[in-house]
């Protein structure tokens, strides 16, 4: 099973440019058109949060017209710059999403690996929280099926990158959600999304990590006065590759052609010099 982690796209409606510099829309098309030239195409893609850029019906009306050609099923979570009641009215043929209730969290039952999707937006809010109310919804669902390999995703990461200039807005309360995950050991990973890096940590016995965005990524400053910019890297997303007896196995894909593919060897199978 592939995995596709598509996160931070932040669109706009009406060709305008996020932070007046970022087309975030062609960013995103041109990720679409990535994902389906794929061979193998990923199974599915995860939309791990901060889907538009200001959480209005328009922008969400212009990110569903750019995910309609992707020839794979589509899972969205919010993340900050999300609002919960546009993005439902404009994911309302989701049926995976919660048509009620304050969070839009959920499980995933229907593939290799269970996926549980967990909503750690506080509305108005830059960070995130997971408050006991929605740690006791995931401990429900871990307890219904302790057998089953889990990969939660999120938006916000629960532990500290050492990236002072995004750490002080991460996922609140997570020390409760690490110990709940030592305790369920067929959580295998967790995927996060907020930080628009590339971050991998051993966390609670279990490997969590941050894909980058296929818009832009927030500046690599490791100085504790570091301050909130962001760059033009190359864009990319992740694709997570699920194999029976392995677990999940993860890689970066940048967006983009790069000069095409070259091969190593000629016909004779000898080392090119």
């Amino acid at each position: 099973m592939l995995i596709a982690q598509v996160t931070d796209t932040h669109v706009r409606a009406g060709g305008k440019l996020a932070y007046r510099t970022v087309d975030s829309a062609a960013k995103l098309e041109a990720c679409v058109a990535h994902l389906n030239a794929m061979s193998p195409r990923p199974d599915i893609v995860l939309l791990t949060g901060d889907l538009v850029d200001f959480g209005r019906p328009e922008e969400y009306h212009a990110l569903r017209r750019i995910l309609a050609p992707l020839a794979m099923p589509v899972y969205a979570i919010p993340g900050n710059h999300d609002e919960r009641g546009a993005m439902r009215e404009a994911f309302a043929d989701h049926a995976y999403l919660p048509r009620d209730g304050e969070f839009l969290h959920y499980v995933l039952e229907d593939y290799p690996v269970r996926l549980i999707g967990l909503d750690t937006t506080v509305p108005g809010e830059p960070g995130g929280l997971l408050c006991a109310r929605r740690l006791a919804w995931l401990e429900e669902r871990l307890d219904a099926a302790p057998e089953r390999p889990t990969v939660l995703f999120m938006h916000h990461p629960p532990f500290l990158t050492g990236l002072a200039n995004m750490d002080w807005q991460n996922c609140r309360n997570g020390e409760a959600l690490g110990a709940l995950v030592k305790r369920h050991r067929q959580v295998i990973r967790i995927l996060c999304g907020h930080v628009h890096r590339a971050i991998q940590i051993n966390w609670y016995g279990v490997t969590a990590s941050i894909a980058p965005s296929p818009s832009h990524s927030c500046a690599f400053d490791l100085n504790a006065d570091a301050a909130h910019d962001f760059v033009l890297e190359p864009p990319t997303c992740e694709v997570h590759y699920w194999r029976e007896g392995a677990g999940l196995i993860s890689h970066l894909t940048f967006i983009g052609a790069y000069g095409g593919r070259h091969p190593f060897y000629d016909a004779s199978g000898k080392l090119i010099d």
